[in-house]
């Protein structure tokens, strides 16, 4: 139990500094230097578009889209898709622009992270540390089912004829009417043989 513990301890600080937001997306400046740089020239940043340009009904789609993938640095529980704060909409209207501009979705990201931090990606990039949280919970699940079917094996005696071998006699004859004795005691058995069907 103790260790149980002991690494919930040690997982907390890094679980809360993976959520915390970059010091540049905190407090009213840092929202201000963010917003400015998030108006840099996205060529400087992340290079020439990859994407094809996109306009019309296919790019209102995708705005949407990559919009769900932002976290709104205002809301932070809400993605600029579905925050109704300022900053958001204007942050959804850059993605547009960039959309529309022939940027990809991992540039478009790329952009936004230079100005507000890691913090601003609803889901963490598959890099780094950051593999831990995309593969503890398969791991956990596939040792969880590995722990079971382990648990369920020893669980399941053989059997011998029609007694289970837990409930066989020991092969010292000294010891067997000891046995049969704490059987009757503990389990009620008459003569401590088990009834029959029991298992």
């Amino acid at each position: 139990m103790t260790r149980i513990w002991l690494a919930v301890a040690l997982a907390l600080p890094v679980a809360a500094a993976a959520q915390e937001p970059s010091p540049m997306a905190q407090g009213v400046t840092g929202f201000e230097s963010a917003e400015a740089s998030a108006q840099e020239d996205p060529r400087e940043v992340v290079g020439a578009p990859r994407g094809p340009a996109l306009t019309g009904g296919a790019l209102d789609a995708r705005t949407e889209e990559v919009g769900a993938l932002l976290r709104c640095p205002v809301c932070q529980g809400l993605s600029i898709a579905d925050s109704p704060a300022t900053m958001a909409s204007k942050m959804k209207a850059r993605v547009r622009e960039l959309l529309a501009a022939g940027y990809d979705e991992e540039q478009i990201l790329s952009y936004f992270e230079r100005s507000y931090g890691e913090f601003v990606r609803l889901e963490p990039a598959r890099r780094g540390i950051n593999w831990l949280v995309w593969l503890a919970p398969p791991l956990a699940l596939a040792g969880g089912l590995v722990l079971i079917r382990r648990t369920m094996r020893r669980s399941s005696a053989p059997v011998i004829g029609d007694i289970p071998a837990r409930d066989a006699l020991p092969a010292d004859a000294g010891l067997a009417p000891y046995v049969l004795r704490v059987r009757e005691l503990a389990y009620g058995w008459p003569g401590g043989v088990p009834p029959t069907g029991a298992a």
